[in-house]
């Protein structure tokens, strides 16, 4: 349980460094990450890092697409969750 706990934790870490990054990049004029990678981490389990890093950093607020994304991953998690945790009970 205490690597799975870690391993959530450098991911969620991971990816709020890279939406500040990202960030960074937009107001410099820079190459930026692409939203397929900073998607992935949040499907991954980047969710509260992503969402995190989304509002302290005031990026990806206002994009509907990117938005529509993460909160379809977010769905879908939590239904993944749901049908897990459900089914693990009635065994």
């Amino acid at each position: 349980m205490t690597i799975l706990l870690n391993t959530f934790l450098i991911i969620n870490t991971i990816a709020f460094i890279l939406i500040g990054y990202d960030k960074n990049l937009a107001k410099n004029h820079k190459r930026r990450i692409s939203e397929k990678v900073l998607l992935t981490f949040t499907a991954i389990g980047g969710t509260i890092g992503s969402g995190l890093g989304m509002l302290f950093f005031r990026h990806k607020t206002s994009k509907t697409s990117y938005l529509l994304k993460y909160w379809l991953i977010i769905s879908i998690q939590i239904l993944i969750f749901y049908f897990w945790y459900d089914f693990k009970f009635t065994l």
